[in-house]
């Protein structure tokens, strides 16, 4: 049983790791779980939401951290989604509908072509959208999950703004996310859950993170902690054959002349705002590195025709892992058809066999802590950072050349994070060439050998080792200290700068 209370114009934080509960509790409150036990009060009469639309009529709104935004559909349509308003003869008036969802995503700083498909815009982009459906709807209390896990930090700070304004005006607020600066920031109160029960409520005024962390998992996690907490010193550069190598990849309007290379056993970061670039670079990578780079150590990788696309990087050794969970994963499939499903060619000649699938995947789920571990539970039942575990024990059964992450721990929980990190490391050790593209710093820090920072589109600093390694970092000979950040002004939310500023690191110009 949980007990708690959220009062109108206050915004209750709620935090814990991914699988303790959150989401399902928050799911129930908003109508999409009707069978539980315990009572549920709405102004202190007794509720019992038997769908969605129950709790929407009784004014509960929640945008889930995994995105509801119908991909083909306009803007327009999806802001106004079930809500289309009608002209006098019953037809849906376009025109109002698109001034209607205009005027709703001028309020988020959003201009966007109210005909574009909602599905051609950034994530960050999608959930404004979603955000603002769920406020036209007149929601008085709003469920927020992971509202910032896809978002820059300037569009953080607008968010803020509105729950400001929100809040002035009335609404309770229910803010769910596994960044701790951000609920300590934007919460009265923060109520901790672990293994599916409360474990703390306390004003947000009186605890800070190592609090929180410490309810949250019993413990702090080694280097990733340190990533929030420190300064992180990049290791020297690797003397390791070069795997992958790309030259002046490049799409016009997203991003140009991205040039990098990977060492094998090197993890290379990919940092920048959301909408820098780097999430629109990084399945650019996977179709044009393998007709772009050039041989490696070995003559790999193979040089690929430009038409190759995607199943041609796959052939010469090239895994990636979106930052879309749904984009990659089949929710109603079984954990083990979603782990197998990217090397059936190699377990099944003619018939499909099972027994086997089940056999490798419980092995990989039992290896990356995958919970629950019952290989044949809907993919779509697990907790989202478990789904991401999922994710990587696509590729993890037989082992890609080149891997590419993006956004690998959105959404995550600090010790779901510290896990991920472990798993990645493991994979460098093994010699595998890794690219981590991430908009979140500390998971940069936490992973990188080295770090390029995109900035509008362009790769605009390079960050790599010191003369001490780990201990202490110092300019390389031919390297050139970093006094300024790129930006001319980083928001106080993105660390990543913060931990740059205070190291003396190498800044070279990029490869041609």
């Amino acid at each position: 049983m949980w007990t708690s209370s959220s009062a109108w114009g206050k915004s209750s934080g709620l935090v814990g790791e991914n699988g303790a509960g959150k989401s399902t509790l928050m799911k129930i409150i908003a109508g999409v779980h009707a069978e539980y036990e315990g009572e549920l009060r709405l102004a202190g009469r007794p509720v019992r939401f038997r769908s969605p639309r129950d709790a929407r009529d009784a004014g509960i709104g929640m945008v889930h951290q995994e995105l509801s935004i119908v991909p083909s559909l306009s803007v327009a349509e999806n802001v106004l989604l079930g809500a289309q308003p009608l002209n006098r003869f019953g037809l849906v008036s376009w025109s109002a509908m698109r001034r209607q969802a205009q005027r709703q995503l001028e309020a988020f700083g959003i201009a966007v072509d109210m005909a574009a498909p909602a599905g051609s815009l950034p994530l960050g982009v999608q959930q404004m959208v979603e955000l603002a459906r769920v406020l036209l709807s007149g929601a008085r209390i709003l469920i927020l999950d992971e509202p910032t896990s896809a978002l820059s930090p300037p569009e953080v700070e607008r968010l803020f703004g509105l729950i400001g304004r929100l809040r002035a005006g009335g609404t309770a607020i229910v803010f769910i996310s596994h960044f701790l600066d951000d609920i300590l920031r934007v919460s009265d109160t923060v109520t901790v859950f672990r293994n599916g029960r409360r474990v703390a409520t306390a004003p947000t005024h009186s605890v800070g993170k190592p609090w929180l962390i410490q309810r949250m998992i019993g413990a702090t996690h080694g280097r990733l902690e340190e990533s929030y907490t420190a300064e992180v010193a990049l290791p020297p550069p690797l003397s390791a054959p070069v795997v992958l190598e790309a030259s002046g990849l490049g799409v016009t309007g997203l991003f140009e002349d991205a040039s990098f290379r990977i060492h094998a056993g090197e993890v290379l970061g990919l940092y920048g705002f959301m909408g820098s670039g780097q999430l629109e670079a990084r399945p650019r990578t996977v179709r044009q590195a393998a007709a772009r780079a050039r041989h490696g150590a070995g003559g790999w990788p193979p040089r690929c025709s430009s038409g190759g696309g995607t199943p041609a990087a796959k052939r010469g050794g090239i895994a990636f892992v979106p930052e879309s969970r749904r984009a990659m994963l089949f929710a109603p499939e079984p954990v083990y058809r979603n782990v197998t499903i990217s090397m059936l060619e190699r377990i099944h000649r003619v018939l499909l066999r099972p027994g086997i699938e089940r056999r490798i995947a419980e092995a990989q789920v039992q290896a990356l802590g995958v919970r629950p571990q019952h290989v044949d539970l809907p993919v779509g039942a697990l907790s989202g950072g478990n789904q991401q575990k999922v994710a990587l024990a696509r590729w993890l059964a037989h082992l890609p050349r080149v891997l590419l992450l993006s956004e690998p721990t959105r959404g995550m929980d600090v010790g779901a994070k510290d896990d991920v990190v472990r798993i990645i490391r493991g994979l460098r050790e093994q010699g595998i060439a890794i690219l981590v593209v991430s908009s979140e710093p500390e998971t940069v820090l936490s992973l990188a050998d080295r770090i390029l920072v995109m900035r509008r589109g362009v790769l605009a600093r390079r960050f790599a080792g010191s003369r001490s390694g780990r201990t202490g970092c110092s300019p390389q000979p031919e390297g050139a200290r970093m006094s300024t950040p790129v930006t001319s002004a980083a928001p106080a939310r993105d660390p990543l700068w913060q931990r740059l500023r205070g190291q003396r690191v190498t800044s070279r110009p990029l490869p041609r």
